[in-house]
């Protein structure tokens, strides 16, 4: 019997990679303004993973790592109305209209009817707050957690805040990295929801998918309520 439902955000509910695939060609050609991108992406993505630490997820840590990689790539050459270009793409990130995933609203209204729903997404938490406010959806979920890292230890703590057992617990998203394979580690169960696009972080090998046991994926996500109806039906005085 699953107790509780919960969903990622970011292109599982609504669509995110997009605006950075976009903001990743302009960042291109402001470049190449001074020089060859040659391995921008290579360059970009590796000071993005180690900004990870000091800025997290999320837009703004994005537009500090573009500027640095700018910085870097131009030998500080860099004129300071592109480096200002640069953080205006950044609010313009930041102030994006949210657009639900096609049948996401449907979805998540069925599933709020049989199952309590929390959402974990990662991020800046002004940020994904302004988002789910802004998604229509925020008054279908009983909690919201936005945490800096997806893992098994974040994922048992979750599950002990909601007093739910992993084997009663269901994580739906949009990633095998951050939204899966922590979620099996940590015992419960994960659907796997992919999307179009992903950021090559969010991406893993395929020998490292998973026992089948604790393992879905679906193709979108109005095929979860019956899934999860077949997973069993809820204990709603539990949570």
């Amino acid at each position: 019997m699953i107790h509780l439902v919960a969903l990622d955000a970011d292109d599982t509910l609504w669509h995110n990679e997009p605006l950075y695939t976009s903001t990743r060609e302009q960042f291109r050609a402001l470049i190449e303004r001074y020089e060859p991108a040659g391995d921008l992406d290579d360059r970009l993505y590796a000071i993005e993973l180690r900004n990870l630490q000091h800025f997290g997820y999320g837009v703004k840590g994005f537009v500090l790592s573009m500027i640095e990689t700018a910085i870097e790539l131009t030998n500080g050459r860099i004129g300071s109305a592109d480096v200002n270009r640069i953080i205006e793409w950044g609010r313009g990130m930041l102030a994006s209209p949210v657009e639900l995933l096609v049948g996401v609203q449907d979805a998540v209204e069925d599933l709020a009817r049989s199952f309590p729903l929390i959402l974990v997404t990662k991020g800046d938490l002004l940020h994904q707050e302004t988002k789910l406010a802004r998604s229509g959806l925020g008054h279908l979920f009983k909690g919201i957690e936005i945490v800096s890292e997806k893992d098994a230890r974040v994922y048992r703590t979750v599950m002990a805040r909601y007093g739910v057992e992993p084997e009663r617990f269901v994580m739906v998203g949009n990633s095998l990295r951050s939204d899966v394979l922590p979620a099996i580690e940590a015992g419960a169960h994960a659907v796997y929801v992919p999307y179009a696009i992903s950021w090559v972080h969010e991406r893993v090998p395929d020998g490292a998918l998973p026992d089948p046991c604790h393992y879905h994926q679906l193709a979108h996500i109005r095929d979860l309520p019956a899934l999860l109806q077949r997973l069993g039906a809820p204990a709603r005085s539990g949570v």
